[in-house]
């Protein structure tokens, strides 16, 4: 009896399948999203590897307690300045980089 192969798919292939092509708005919208779930979960990281509370982190950066769980939840509603402060109240190094055409222009 001979045996069926089953086909397999790389991650890339299913994204475009199943998600969108890069550039489409759907597939622009996810990477957005898993950006910002991305760093909600080191900013999350960097605060436990500091033995902070979010009360605590949240008192260094002058804002409340919620609003350092909605950045670990999902940091979509933050701004980058509140994202920079959280960092350096953290001491931890973030770096943006923007890509004019075929030039970076780095935010620290």
């Amino acid at each position: 009896m001979a045996t069926k192969e089953i086909k397999t798919y790389s991650l890339t292939e299913m994204k475009d399948k199943y998600i969108g092509k890069v550039g489409t708005a759907d597939r622009d919208e996810y990477e957005y999203e898993l950006r910002m779930d991305v760093l909600g979960k080191m900013i999350k990281s960097a605060r436990q590897e500091r033995h902070l509370t979010q009360e605590e982190l949240g008192k260094l950066v002058g804002v409340q307690k919620a609003q350092i769980s909605k950045l670990e939840s999902s940091a979509n509603s933050a701004t980058i300045d509140t994202v920079l402060k959280v960092f350096r109240a953290l001491k931890a190094e973030i770096n943006f980089n923007v890509k004019l055409e075929d030039n970076f222009i780095k935010l620290s």
